[in-house]
């Protein structure tokens, strides 16, 4: 009998990102890994490189690390690119036409490749594919997904404050100028690369801001907020890391337009969202927290009245490896293959 599952390949497997993504095609029926990369990896096993996966590695009898020139193309469907940012652009180069390509990295998220220029401090390397990549919000760019040769998933940072800011954005609701994103992460946001500032003794019993005015999040941010809003747009984000391994919470500051209240934007939010399998507008008095959402593929949004008027405070959580990177990568592999968008991503969240 013919195998007619979608072959997949895990490229940059030897991360957190790429660990998530082995975990979540485990138990997708319609997608089988037959590829998994990390150069520097390379001849081990993937139960060896991450212990919590080497029973499924075995039942699945996963193939070794191989270096990404080992990867033979013609037995790949689609290829999920979970390397560092700066270095995706030469890979998905040497990747053949017919095999699409789900990016996790930020190599292909800003539509103008001088932006990225700006913001990544290197040139693009691949300006002729970046003409062809869909910014990846799923909830918001279904239609582009589903024939994309090459799918950008977007930051963890932004996807928790595009969710809610970019509906009401668009409908102007809220004033674009005066959005203020507040955002605070776990320690895996930072990847697996071994770095000073993500030693445990840096890092925990303590919360610290980092990225101000600065953060490469901004680039994505006034990129997707000032196409909602259809002139530039310039937002205040302060990032900040919190001694936790996983999860988001962005809390943001913004100025409801035309007569608006909290209970408008609530509103609004809970019919845009109305049916979304992922995304979930919480009731008045309802405060959503990371953990509500650890291990899962949901994002929970509240609409808060602030105590000054004309004001109000929107609070959003993900969990940063899952709808924040591979679990959002699956939902957009499930769409672009014409797939019942939830397979493989029905895990309710784990609790405590």
């Amino acid at each position: 009998m013919t195998d007619r599952r979608i072959r997949a390949a895990v490229i940059g497997a030897s991360g957190y990102t790429g660990a998530e993504l082995v975990r979540l095609l485990a138990g997708h029926p319609a997608a089988r890994i037959v590829a998994l990369t990390a150069d520097r990896k390379a001849g081990q096993t993937l139960g060896s490189v991450f212990p919590h996966l080497a029973a499924s590695a075995d039942a699945l009898n996963l193939p070794a690390l191989t270096e990404v020139a080992g990867v033979a193309w013609d037995g790949v469907d689609v290829a999920f690119c979970g390397l560092p940012h700066g270095t995706t652009q030469d890979v998905v180069a040497t990747i053949p036409p017919s095999v699409r390509v789900i990016d996790l990295s930020a190599d292909f998220r800003l539509a103008d490749t001088d932006a990225y220029a700006t913001w990544y401090g290197q040139p693009h390397r691949a300006p002729a594919l970046q003409k062809d990549a869909v910014y990846g919000l799923t909830e918001l760019a279904r239609d582009r997904i589903r024939t994309a040769r090459l799918i950008a998933c977007p930051g963890c940072y932004p996807t928790s404050a595009l969710l809610p800011l970019v509906p009401l954005v668009a409908a102007g609701l809220i004033d674009p100028d005066a959005i203020i994103i507040d955002a605070k992460s776990g320690v895996s946001g930072a990847g697996r690369a071994l770095k000073e500032a993500s030693l445990f003794a840096e890092v925990a019993e303590g919360v610290h801001a980092y990225g101000l005015a600065g953060h490469r999040h901004l680039s994505e941010l006034d990129q997707e907020l000032g196409s909602a809003a259809g002139r530039d747009v310039r937002v205040t984000f302060t990032p900040h890391l919190i001694p936790m391994n996983r999860g988001i919470l962005s809390t943001m500051y913004v100025r409801p337009g035309g007569g608006a209240d909290a209970k408008t934007l609530r509103r609004h939010l809970a019919e845009r969202y109305a049916g979304e399998p992922f995304v979930r507008i919480l009731p008045e008095g309802h405060v959503p927290a990371t953990r509500h959402v650890r291990g899962s593929n949901h994002c929970l949004i509240a609409v808060i009245q602030d105590r000054p008027a004309g004001q109000a405070i929107i609070l959003s959580v993900i969990d940063n490896l899952v709808k924040g990177a591979s679990g959002q990568a699956v939902q957009n592999l499930n769409v672009a293959f014409n797939l019942e968008e939830t397979t493989g991503l029905g895990q309710p969240p784990l609790f405590p």
